[in-house]
């Protein structure tokens, strides 16, 4: 069986099914990490890692298409202070603060979108549709593969949030409700548009892609960052126009990447089609498709939840997260996936091992 046949058979919970070993990719120091170590050599790209591990594929992989801003804000250092720090003003418009040495995110300490003028100006030229936005030569490499196709669903609130930042936008949805809306619209509008002509293009070369895939990252520890009620109300009709898009056009698995506890927006998701979870952070909060399935039944399918700190501890801390594993990969409809980038404490020898003892578990 191919990858794709894997996936589509375990996501679908089919009776042949023979589970892949999915990754979502490592951390740069992770990589550097292992160069040092003489695992893999400087250059070495995910599938030649994911290879050497015994990773099937990265799941979450889309077609490359430009869903947000397009161009993007050119990246450049605005001012280097005495200690070495940096203020940088990154592809989205925004001025972080990065300091010599920190791997965790920078902070953010600025942004080029404040307010209507700044939007009309900087940012609704950059969200028109335009066919520049794709890159189809991609395409045929990307079907020839043998693993999952996904395409790009984009982003219709997250992207937003990183615009003008929490705080920020949580005030302009009181402040200025019309921008807060015309917002919205437009990025549910192109994001529409951009699935809209790549399905029908696909199409036209004779591929046919396997799910839908968006980013929004707009959840903590404790839950949303955003209200429930105002999400359902004003970005939810976004996600179910473009799920009943993918419909027509065979799609069944419509998948979202949203980090730490998604429970209040869940079924604002499956409500609106987006039915495949990930990557089921089980952070402090353990979050598990468990509770999940048995409010939601099968309407509610998942990718992740493998609690990827294990990495750092032993073989038998990855022996007993496999075990933890197994009643939630009986539950069908499910596929275990380390619940996000693997992090620089990961030892190699115990990543590999965790594939090899998957493999020998799962893909049987």
């Amino acid at each position: 069986m191919t990858n794709r046949e894997k996936f589509l058979s375990t996501i679908n919970n089919k009776p042949n099914k023979k589970m892949p070993i999915a990754h979502f990719g490592y951390w740069d120091e992770t990589v550097d990490k292992w160069v040092k170590e003489g695992h893999i050599k400087e250059g070495d790209d995910w599938d030649v890692i994911s290879a050497k591990l015994g990773f099937d594929f990265e799941y979450s992989t889309s077609y490359p298409c430009h869903t947000d801003l397009f161009p993007s804000f050119e990246t450049k250092v605005l001012k280097t202070l005495d200690d070495g720090s940096l203020h940088v003003l990154n592809g989205e418009g925004v001025i972080e603060l990065k300091k010599p040495g920190l791997v965790s995110i920078p902070s953010e300490i600025g942004h080029t979108l404040t307010d209507r003028d700044s939007w009309e100006k900087e940012y609704l030229p950059r969200l028109q549709f335009s066919e520049e936005r794709y890159d189809f030569s991609l395409l045929k490499q990307y079907a020839e593969s043998g693993n999952p196709i996904g395409l790009n669903g984009g982003s219709l609130y997250g992207k937003i949030r990183n615009w003008f930042g929490i705080v920020e936008l949580s005030y302009l949805a009181v402040d200025d409700e019309d921008l807060y809306d015309e917002v919205i619209k437009t990025v549910g509008d192109l994001s529409y548009e951009i699935v809209k002509f790549g399905l029908e293009k696909a199409k036209q070369m004779g591929v046919t892609f396997d799910y839908i895939h968006f980013w929004e990252d707009i959840c903590f520890n404790t839950g949303p960052l955003v209200s429930p009620a105002i999400y359902a109300e004003k970005v939810g009709p976004y996600y179910k126009k473009i799920t009943d898009l993918g419909k027509q056009h065979g799609i069944n698995i419509f998948s979202l990447d949203c980090d730490g506890k998604i429970d209040l927006l869940l079924p604002i998701w499956l409500k609106n089609g987006v039915n495949t979870m990930f990557p089921i952070e089980v952070g402090t909060w353990e979050a598990s498709i468990a509770p999940w399935r048995k409010q939601y039944g099968m309407e509610v399918l998942g990718v992740g939840g493998m609690d990827k700190r294990v990495f750092a501890i032993d073989r038998k801390a990855v022996d007993a997260e496999i075990e933890r594993l197994l009643p939630l990969v009986e539950l069908g409809g499910y596929i275990p996936c380390p619940d996000h980038r693997i992090a620089p404490d990961a030892e190699w020898d115990l990543v590999k091992y965790y594939c090899e003892k998957m493999r020998k578990t799962f893909d049987v």
